[in-house]
């Protein structure tokens, strides 16, 4: 590892190549009022790729050809400049000063996002509000990727890394404002991003839904992020009920390399762990194209080590089970003490066979998987002519990721083959995921229209492998490793948009026009794997399973053939848009869309919007928005027989996820997926005061109706018999335990309160950022919808049972509070940031306040809010080179544990003052391995991570 490290630190100095140029132009960059020194100042040419950056005394030298240039002075909390300069012969030297304004006014970042016009506004003159974080901003939070980056940064925004959850592991599930990955739109450059082929269906935060890799873009790329919070379906389509993140890549940059290692470095269990090793290259650069164009060339490699966070198995690990005393087991709570003795002395005994063995009661990966992640963007434009510019993205990326499983002990003889694996073994899931895209368009002038027609093509491919397994039905000689087959996920996307501003002498100052088209093909394809991946015996080779055994590859049962299927639809739309503006005080905008989908219908969405300037610098704004969610092609389709550990029950059961498509989902009432229809409403104060602290307080409601959900189980032997009878007609070998299925099953309201406040201080040489950010937010299910066809009551329930409910309500923090301070002084800066993640919680299967007793009241779980502080600390060793250390969370914050039910099962009895953390089916920690929830998770449960980086900028 340490040469690796080497050679990733020495690698951009290959990249250290001299620049031909003739003229020296140099200066000095200094700051208003004080004339102190803006050290890191980044000057640059416009229409070039050529830049440097100032020196810590705010000096810099370029070398460029002879002619006539523009040249631009930029630093983060500092107004732009510009001035025109002559480069003349070699033996001259041009000089150009600048001076940069501190005012925190200039803290105000220019978007289009939210709004058709082409006149840029600032983020607090918009009626909607819009965060923007810079990639200077990015780059200081110390994460190794976009989902988590922004976790920290914005705290509208949520995502964590799954563990145990198949494909999840390798693609975090991300929210806005409280809901659901597949609620906020991703778009790149302003055009639609497409979704990943991974549908979530095991039990995380996201379950059911389909979400966007930001990840497979490579930080370097990243110019700037901007998160519309608002609903903006009438605007930009589908998928935006919670809001847009539009992640605006780099058109031009002078070369930047940086390396960076890491890891984490944590008391866990009473002792120290350092593991989650990572190592991360990147590097960016523009290139000239003539003086017409320019391009920019960015890539990423980034390897991640696993984590492990698990406690203990309390199951026996050799044994069978533990069988103290038959009348003690009878009537375990009168004889506690003799029953614990001789529970522990097998427990003991079986410790004992087990460490013989080699085997560990920790005996899985609880925590981060094993990821490897490469890619590289380019991205550019090119004047054709005066009026007309061709512009183009293109991106490529490849996560090669390894997750393990549950632990298959010895004593599961229906799953282990002792002669293969006699002390049981840890399967594990490897996926390799591919994702590619293209943008392609031409923007320009006709006349006083302005006019943008681009094509947007993006897939994602996950193949899934599963490596240390076994298809334990085979009688012999199983394999180890399976091709568990392949989802793929296409979009291809055209549009054509139009406007025109016109400006009058009248009340009504002015009004932007636009209106476009969109036209969009999506494609969903699952690919079968292997035949020993699913199969029950050989059926190719006439070999018959061993009964008792269950079929497939352990962890992750292959695509079955009755599986395999290629669907596509195709989606029309039209929208307009106007914008009014009343003089400088009222500006209001409408919008309308209308959306036609092969597969299910139409549907039409508006919004209204406004925003008065009440007084000075103050001005109230608010929006009005119908919007909706198209189901997924993944939803209608998916379809697959997976095997599952209920927390109920340490033993695994066959499950069936049927597509609307399936005789078995029509059974129960089920009919076609229709898409989730939006209502919202915000309100919002913005504005500066002193002059200097800009604030924005928007408050938010929004009502959702039809929303789809992945249902819970429906199990064999309910008392009814109405499951048995429908799985019977399907699979009367009743291999099958257990079906789901997607539904339009719930409404939901969701009420919020974002309040962003920040400011500036300069003293001579120094200077201080304060940022203060917050959001509230909560989720309430108003109703729930079963199908009328179920009619047992139990049954009714189970469409979207308890735990199911506690995922959207407590599945993510109810609140949010990030404060950062940012200190620099000559060749020193420190980041100082504490975010309070707020509190969450997840809910038993069964109601304890219904169970008379039988069942503990803390079995529902709510975990307690936590500061978590990163510290972050920047030298610059030359004007080149820059070197940063950090840590994330130093003080080593982990979530609430998991409650444990000390009560006996039988099998997993311990005293309280036992010392080790055993348990039984009655809580959530599956017999002790997970400590901490998966249900509802705040920030991971990793630890304290330490990390350095070296930046090298040319």
């Amino acid at each position: 590892m340490k040469h690796t490290l080497y050679m990733l630190l020495l690698l951009p100095m290959l990249f250290a190549l001299p620049a031909a140029a003739q003229t020296m132009v140099q200066g000095k960059v200094t700051a208003s009022g004080d004339g102190a020194p803006v050290s890191g100042a980044h000057i640059s040419v416009k229409s070039t790729a050529l830049g440097t950056i100032a020196d810590e005394n705010g000096h810099y030298q370029l070398l460029l050809q002879p002619g006539t240039y523009v040249l631009e002075a930029s630093s983060v909390g500092y107004k732009s400049a510009s001035q025109t300069i002559e480069a003349g012969t070699a033996t001259a030297t041009s000089t150009a000063d600048f001076v940069l304004s501190s005012d925190a006014v200039e803290l105000e970042e220019l978007v289009v996002l939210g709004s058709r016009s082409a006149q840029s506004r600032t983020n607090i003159d918009k009626p909607v509000p819009v965060d923007v974080i810079a990639q200077k901003e990015i780059k200081l939070y110390g994460q190794n990727d976009i989902t988590q980056s922004l976790n920290y940064a914005a705290p509208s925004f949520n995502a964590n890394r799954q563990t145990v959850a198949d494909g999840t592991d390798h693609i975090d599930p991300a929210s806005l404002r409280g809901l659901g990955p597949d609620q906020v739109l991703v778009m790149v450059n302003g055009k639609r991003r497409h979704t990943t082929a991974l549908v979530n269906t095991n039990g995380s935060f996201g379950r059911g839904t389909v979400g966007t890799d930001m990840n497979a873009i490579p930080m370097a790329a990243i110019e700037r992020i901007e998160i519309l919070r608002d609903g903006a379906a009438a605007q930009y389509g589908s998928d935006a009920i919670a809001g847009i993140i539009n992640l605006v890549l780099k058109k031009k940059s002078p070369l930047i390399v940086s390396s960076t290692y890491g890891q984490s470095y944590t008391n866990f269990l009473g002792k120290t762990l350092t593991d989650g090793q990572n190592a991360q290259f990147d590097f960016t650069q523009g290139f000239d194209l003539g003086k017409k164009g320019v391009i920019n060339v960015s890539m990423q490699y980034l390897n991640r080590g696993y984590t492990h966070r698990g406690g203990e198995d309390t199951r026996p690990l050799l044994y069978s089970s533990f069988r103290p005393g038959e009348q003690l087991k009878r009537r375990p709570y009168e004889t506690e003490e003799q029953y614990q003795a001789e529970y522990r002395r097998e427990k003991n005994a079986d410790d004992a066979r087990a460490q013989a063995n080699g085997l560990s009661r920790r005996n899985m990966r609880v925590g981060n998987s094993d990821m490897a992640n490469y890619g590289a963007f380019l991205n550019g434009e090119y004047a054709i002519t005066p009026n007309l510019s061709a512009y183009g993205t293109l991106g490529f990326s490849r996560k090669n990721g390894k997750a393990g499983g549950f632990y298959r002990l010895p004593s599961q003889t229906s799953q282990v083959d002792l002669t293969l694996y006699p002390n049981g073994y840890l399967p594990f899931i490897n996926t390799a995921i591919t994702d590619f895209s293209g943008i392609a368009g031409l923007r320009g002038e006709l006349g006083k229209w302005s006019f943008d027609i681009s094509n947007t093509y993006g897939t994602n491919i996950i193949d899934f492998r599963v490596t240390n397994s076994m298809n334990a039905s085979l009688p012999r000689n199983s394999p180890a490793e399976f091709n568990a087959g392949t989802l793929s996920f296409a979009q291809n996307t055209v549009n054509l948009d139009l406007s025109r501003r016109l400006t009058f002498d009248k009340t009504l100052t002015a009004l932007n026009i636009a209106f476009g088209s969109e036209f969009r093909i999506d494609n969903f394809i699952i690919k079968e794997g292997e035949e020993l991946s699913w199969s029950f015996g050989q059926p190719s080779k006439g070999i018959a399973g061993v009964p008792g055994r269950t079929s497939g590859a352990q962890v992750f049962s292959g695509f079955h053939p009755k599986s395999a299927l290629n669907k596509s639809r195709r989606n029309v739309a039209l929208y307009a848009d106007f914008e009014q503006e009343f003089g400088p005080k009222l500006l209001t905008e409408v919008a309308g869309r209308f959306e036609h989908y092969s597969d299910f219908g139409s549907n039409l969405s508006g919004k209204a919007s406004a925003r008065w300037k009440v007084f000075q610098d103050i001005a109230l704004r608010g929006a009005f928005a119908t919007g909706f969610r198209a189901p997924s092609l993944h939803q209608h389709y998916f379809n697959t027989v997976s095997m599952q550990y209920p927390t109920a029950s340490p033993n695994p059961i066959q499950v069936l996820t049927a597509n609307n498509d399936n005789p078995v989902v029509r059974q129960f009432g089920v009919g076609s997926l229709k898409p989730e229809i939006s209502t919202s409403y915000s309100a919002g104060i913005v504005g500066k005061i002193f002059k200097k602290i800009i604030f924005t307080i928007d408050a938010y409601q929004i009502d959702i109706r039809d929303r789809i959900v992945f249902s819970s189980q429906y199990a064999r032997n309910e008392k009814t018999g109405q499951v048995n009878r429908i799985l019977n007609a399907v699979d009367p070998t009743q291999a099958i335990s257990s079906v789901q299925f997607f539904t339009n099953a719930i409404n939901t309201r969701t009420r919020g309160l974002d309040i962003v406040a920040s400011d500036k201080f300069v003293f001579g040489k120094h200077s201080l950022n304060v940022a203060a950010a917050a959001n509230f937010n909560k989720t309430e299910v108003t109703s729930v919808n079963p199908p009328a066809a179920i009619a047992a009551a139990e049954l009714r329930q189970n469409i979207f049972n308890r735990q199911e409910r506690g995922r959207y309500e407590m599945g993510i923090p109810r609140s949010k509070i990030n404060l950062a301070l940012t200190y620099a002084i000559s060749k020193y800066s420190v980041l100082l940031r504490t975010v309070r993640f707020g509190m969450v919680g997840n809910r038993n299967l069964n109601d304890p306040a219904a169970s008379k007793g039988a069942l503990p009241p803390e079995i529902d779980q709510d975990f307690s809010a936590k500061w978590i502080t990163d510290l972050v600390f920047s030298y610059k060793i030359s004007k080149n080179l820059d070197f940063t250390a950090g840590g994330n969370n130093i003080f080593d914050i982990y979530p609430d544990r998991m409650y444990i039910d000390p009560r006996n099962n039988q099998n997993n009895l311990a005293s309280k003052n036992d010392g080790l953390d055993y348990t039984n089916t009655r809580d959530g920690t599956n017999n002790g391995r997970f400590l901490y929830s998966r249900d509802a998770m705040q920030f991971g449960f990793n630890g304290r991570y330490v990390y350095g980086k070296l930046t090298f900028t040319f």
